[in-house]
């Protein structure tokens, strides 16, 4: 089964900062949009918060050495801006940086290599309050943390990701409210999805400028492929403003140099698009070393045009879809399809529509099913051996696949879904956070073996 890797393929499990860590008040660190979001009534499910989470930051030495059992040689973990900058610019905090020193130094010592993440949606509530991501000056803020982390771990970490899925943080931050920060915008989601993405340019030239050799520079992006329910031509054209919206406005200028035309016919309404400047495309489109995917399901897409709103009240999640028409498959605890298929066809598509794509890294791939108590997960591990061989798939194809990163590695806070849902190859008891490995910890410790011994 896996002999379609190519030697040195990375197998790593993945968290993010808020997530996990908990101790929100802790050392110094400041608040985060995440924080603010979850005090609102109704926002999170349960009212519950990320304030202790999976209690990563005091458990840290306990959850190297769980990654240390499963055998993985790179795990992918984010930082948290506001632990780093209280106040989201200026004055660093040295405990928080102690921290990811002490963590990353222990990842070493194990053979583990660190792929840092620099953004994980939790923006210091500073920032926010100045205008968040639909102001351009909190890309220029971006730029400024990412060289101050940098310069504090350059020399110990080689794998640097700018944003993860920057689509959920300004479609489904600022335009559904779904997320932090709960606005529901048209023309300020369409400017955070830009000064992210300049943000990212911004910061990858800004560490690039002090780099070492051997370092490396990328970013994560969300990868739903969005497939049409029926051959309709209006549904075709639905699944094609989907793509657009949730995939191609950052492919595109990332790695085909413009921003995909459709964009002005589906929101001219809403916005003027006056965020962009004349050398914007330039920066964002700052060559890259590689490309991480996130890929969990399709989306079935179907033509609404009847849930359109009046342009007056459209959001930048407008776009007359339906994507509730799901077809006879076998579904995730989440209610998500389970087609691995579309990893594969994911992957390939890339490879074929930008000529020149840097190494892909599947930087998040996992699911849900109900927990029965007895760790005994077979639906998760049916899961990841599928999604695996569908990565395989695409690797023989000749897609230049460099690693694969289950997610998650503990059970965690699931953003507005709370704790209802676990996604980690570790159970974690919250209220005691005694962490136990379910049966797919240990199928994925055996995996990752024998992929090591298959020629």
């Amino acid at each position: 089964m896996t002999n379609g890797f190519p030697a040195g393929f990375r197998w790593g499990v993945a968290t993010s900062a808020y997530q996990i860590e908990g101790a929100t008040r802790q050392d110094g660190r400041g608040p985060s949009i995440w924080d603010t979001f979850a005090a609102v009534p109704g926002a999170v499910a349960s009212g519950d918060t990320g304030d202790v989470a999976a209690d990563h930051y005091n458990r840290w030495t306990e959850d190297v050495k769980l990654l240390a059992g499963l055998g993985v040689d790179a795990y992918r973990f984010s930082v948290s801006w506001s632990r780093i900058l209280p106040d989201g610019r200026g004055r660093a905090e040295q405990r928080g940086i102690d921290f990811y020193r002490r963590l990353v130094d222990a990842l070493l010592n194990n053979g583990i290599e660190p792929f840092l993440t620099l953004y994980h949606w939790d923006l210091p509530q500073a920032l926010e309050d100045r205008g968040g991501w639909r102001d351009r000056d909190t890309a220029e803020s971006f730029a400024e943390y990412a060289a101050i982390t940098h310069d504090a771990l350059g020399d110990v970490v080689r794998k640097w990701t700018t944003l993860n899925e920057p689509y959920c943080s300004s479609i489904v931050g600022y335009g559904e409210g779904r997320h932090a920060p709960g606005a529901q915008e048209g023309h300020g989601a369409l400017a955070a999805a830009h000064h992210l993405l300049l943000g990212h340019g911004l910061a990858v030239r800004a560490m690039r400028a002090n780099s070492s050799p051997g370092q490396e520079f990328g970013i994560v992006l969300n990868q739903s492929p969005a497939v049409p329910v029926t051959d309709d031509p209006a549904d075709v054209a639905a699944a094609g403003r989907q793509d657009c919206l949730l995939r191609r406005q950052f492919t595109d200028p990332l790695f085909g140099s413009a921003y995909p035309g459709e964009l002005t016919s589906m929101f001219g309404a809403i916005t003027d698009f006056s965020f962009r400047h004349d050398g914007d495309l330039a920066i964002i489109g700052e060559p890259l070393d590689y490309l991480g995917v996130n890929y969990y399901y399709r989306l079935h897409v179907a033509d609404a045009p009847h849930r359109e709103p009046e342009p007056a009240r459209r959001t930048a999640h407008d776009i007359g879809v339906d994507t509730t028409r799901l077809p006879d498959v076998p579904r995730t605890g989440m209610g998500w399809p389970v087609e691995p298929e579309g990893l594969t066809t994911t992957l390939t598509d890339l490879h074929a529509r930008y000529p020149g794509l840097p190494p892909i890294y599947i930087t998040e791939n996992g699911c849900v099913y109900p927990d029965s108590g007895d760790f005994d997960d077979h639906d998760r591990i049916s899961y990841l051996r599928d999604h695996i061989a569908a990565t395989e798939a695409a690797a023989t194809a000749g897609v230049a696949v460099r690693g694969y990163f289950c997610w998650s590695l503990l059970d965690n806070f699931e953003w507005a879904h709370g704790y209802k849902h676990r996604f980690g190859l570790i159970h974690v008891d919250y209220p005691t956070q005694r962490r136990t490995p379910r049966e797919s910890y240990h199928w994925y410790r055996s995996f990752i073996a024998a992929a090591r011994q298959s020629p």
